[in-house]
């Protein structure tokens, strides 16, 4: 039996997570939930936006599945941990929980699978790529300071190591899974040493991996040839902030962030979740799109092996979102959060 950490965050949070939760105990999978707290109802009730007994319980039980938590805009606002691990005394500072939660837990890779569901309205046909971004490093992790009241400088990073161990996640990810291409995104042509660093350790990867073609791609050309021959892709190579970026757009390819799933793995621990807002202004209304967070359960149940479980469930998502009786508003339907969370158990 795997036991879950359960995060169901800010907004529509409690709603979306509890409806995953509903569908992967339908389903058959033997799993056992702990529920924690973070994000705005932490803050209030314990001073911290995130507890050290968050990051304990994750570590203890090896797998989270996060909802959205929010984090305010510019200003000054960090996360400040202090706690002891194996003796010693850490400290972090930390601009969001969710840089936070993937520091602390050394969750180095982020997995975002962008694919096209049937009666999900999209432009696009034919979709199957997946992301894989570093996730410990480059600009994105926030090292930004003032050098005086006008100018604000952010040091980007990228070590061989990093880039390897991410690199090859993605190699072996695409190997086990039958895919047969990567393409390396990067800005090599004007960021030589960093991001010329990140394409060389990429390509050197791939060397290992024979079977599995490998290009490259400039960033800016990659997000073109993404919106004209998106079918054209399967798996794509990118650092940390060219990473958030590229698969929030990917994610719009097949329907936007609400039907997008996410993964976050490190070398001891795993956390799955929804890349979309916390969506206040919906929160309590019955009407939030759950399938992110679902789709989000089944990469977990996948990971750790309950394989028949994930085909149940996505088999019984497809089959709700194709007959469109009882989707959520933003898919065309009318159904509320429960509603669409019964069909797909009724499905199971």
């Amino acid at each position: 039996m795997n036991k879950v950490t359960v995060v169901p965050g800010d907004g529509i949070g409690p709603e979306v997570v509890g409806a995953a939760c509903a569908i992967i105990k339908a389903s058959g999978a033997k799993v056992e939930f702990e529920e924690v707290m973070v994000g705005l109802r932490a803050e209030k009730e314990f001073g911290t936006a995130l507890p050290v007994s968050v990051l304990e319980s994750i570590e203890r039980n090896k797998l989270a599945l996060k909802g959205p938590t929010q984090t305010p805009f510019g200003g000054n606002y960090r996360i400040n941990i202090e706690r002891v691990k194996n003796g010693k005394e850490m400290r972090g500072d930390y601009p969001s929980i969710a840089i936070a939660l993937r520091k602390e837990l050394q969750l180095y890779v982020n997995v975002r699978p962008i694919k096209n569901y049937p009666g999900v309205a999209s432009r696009y046909e034919n979709v199957d790529l997946v992301i894989f971004r570093e996730n410990s490093e480059d600009l994105y992790v926030g090292n930004e300071r003032m050098i005086d009241d006008n100018t604000a400088e952010a040091i980007k990073i990228i070590t061989r190591g990093a880039t390897e161990r991410t690199a090859r996640y993605g190699f072996e990810y695409l190997k086990r899974t039958g895919r047969k291409k990567m393409t390396i995104g990067h800005k090599a042509n004007v960021m030589k040493l960093t991001d010329g660093l990140f394409l060389k350790t990429g390509q050197d990867v791939a060397g290992d991996f024979p079977d599995i073609a490998c290009d490259s791609r400039v960033i800016d050309a990659l997000c073109m040839e993404l919106v004209i021959k998106p079918e054209s892709f399967d798996g794509l190579l990118l650092a940390n902030l060219f990473g958030d970026i590229v698969s929030d757009l990917a994610a719009g390819l097949v329907g936007g962030l609400g039907v997008a799933p996410g993964a976050n793995i490190g070398k001891s621990c795993a956390m799955f979740e929804a890349v979309h807002g916390s969506a206040p202004d919906i929160a309590g209304k019955d009407i939030a799109n759950p399938m992110a967070v679902i789709l989000s359960g089944v990469l977990m149940l996948r990971h750790i092996g309950e394989i028949a479980a994930a085909d149940r469930i996505d088999a019984a998502l497809t089959q709700v979102l194709a007959e469109k009786k009882h989707v959520t508003r933003d898919l065309g339907g009318t159904a509320g959060t429960k509603a669409f969370t019964a069909a797909i158990i009724a499905k199971l």
